[in-house]
């Protein structure tokens, strides 16, 4: 079966950087994830960049794989973290069916934090342009999980300042996609992804910023907000569990009455002790982006078969991971792990860097730097050559992800 949309099903994405693990991705997904529908071609504008790759080669590279193993499900492919008109005019005729909009560069991290006076001066500048503010004014609205949301004059102002003009932003992407969309004669699927932020999504914007979107018949299937806590790329959630608990239950009632659509946790890689909550709490209207954990996985490869290239990735890894952690949230430094010098023992090394959390960070953001260097070239014969072990170790370790997630919608009506 061709890529098609996939509306409420849920969902997992499986960012695929090399182009080379769709047949594990695939695989895993059929033995660990019954009920969960695929996206298998799934990359931003940003990896496209720093990996080199086009739209038309990220959509085929999972297209021609599936044929080969001659997979008929239904299944999604995502443009991701479109920000621009322009990103949506690079990858549209590739036949991507989901498109990520990702209004994060006009959100204002620093409103939550806003005094009464800054807040009252900000609004000032933006009531012109926000003029749902009066929609909701003093209205309360009760979930099903019981929770009331009362929509202050306060709150719906530090919303406009937070979130109206990435509001605004997104409704001009998402006309202009669906206005393609029609002319073309195509079915979209859109995904709202307001994750990469430094403060977390409240329930009260959750509601406004989806309400104002599909009131505006945005073809809305998934909304990422930022979840309490942290989701760094490559390591498990960690912060308050409790509190994520808790307001995950929130955005979870509020998807389903303004819908429904689905919840999506982005940096979704490795978040293994949340997965079954998160898939219970969203009663299966779930999506889960992944990515660089994959590439991790490649470098499992590489570690195996030959530990010596092994060491010169971590070794440029490490000198280029200043530079390149800039665009990803993560906390972890070179301080807390060793140069690859100093492990003699393989096993160790291994262990170091793509078992512990320091270790997978740095050679998780700096992907692209080693995929654009003398490097690649050794990389890329490495993984073609053990093309069946590094679908091996994709099953393994999408097992880990998956088996949760299932658990978590068993005995879902």
């Amino acid at each position: 079966m061709s890529v098609s949309i996939l509306g409420i099903q849920p969902s997992f994405g499986f960012g695929d950087r090399l182009g080379l693990g769709t047949k594990g991705h695939c695989t895993a997904l059929q033995r660990f994830g019954p009920g969960i529908s695929g996206i298998f071609a799934q990359q931003s504008i940003r990896e496209m960049n720093r990996c080199r790759r086009s739209p038309d080669e990220v959509f085929s590279d999972a297209e021609t794989a599936l044929g080969q193993i001659s997979y008929d499900l239904p299944h999604g492919a995502d443009a991701d973290h479109l920000k621009l008109t322009a990103d949506v005019d690079l990858v549209f005729d590739s036949g991507f069916t989901f498109f990520t909009l990702d209004p994060s560069d006009h959100v204002n991290d620093q409103a939550d934090c806003y005094s009464e006076i800054e807040l009252s001066n900000a609004w000032k500048e933006l009531q012109g342009k926000c003029h749902w503010v009066d929609d909701y004014l003093d209205q309360k609205v009760t979930l099903d999980t019981g929770e009331i949301i009362h929509f202050t004059q306060t709150e719906l102002h530090r919303c406009a300042v937070k979130y109206g003009p990435a509001m605004v932003h997104s409704l001009e992407i998402a006309k202009y996609l669906v206005t393609k969309a029609e002319a073309a004669g195509r079915q979209i699927e859109i995904e709202l992804s307001i994750d990469e932020t430094a403060q977390p999504t409240t329930p009260l914007e959750h509601f406004v910023f989806a309400d104002q979107l599909l009131k505006a018949e945005m073809p809305l299937v998934s909304v990422a907000p930022r979840f309490v806590g942290h989701f760094e790329k490559g390591i498990d959630f960690y912060g308050n569990r409790s509190e994520f608990l808790k307001t995950l239950k929130s955005h979870a009632a509020i998807s389903r009455q303004l819908g429904p659509y689905k919840l999506s946790l982005h940096s979704g890689s490795d978040k293994l002790s949340i997965y079954e909550a998160f898939a219970h709490e969203t009663a299966g209207l779930f999506h889960v982006k992944t990515a660089g954990t994959s590439y991790l996985e490649a470098l499992r490869v590489v570690a195996v078969t030959d530990s010596i290239f092994f060491r010169e990735i971590i070794e440029f890894s490490r000198a280029c991971f200043e530079k390149d952690r800039a665009t990803y949230e993560i906390s972890s430094g070179l301080e807390e792990v060793l140069p690859e010098v100093g492990f003699p023992d393989d096993n160790r090394v291994t262990e170091a860097y793509l078992n512990e959390n320091a270790g997978r960070q740095i050679l998780h953001v700096t992907f692209g730097s080693v995929l654009n260097s003398g490097l690649n070239g050794r990389f890329q014969e490495i993984l073609e050559d053990q093309q069946n072990l590094y679908t091996e170790f994709l099953v393994e370790h999408f097992r880990k992800h998956l088996q949760p997630l299932t658990k978590g919608m068993a005995g879902l009506s």
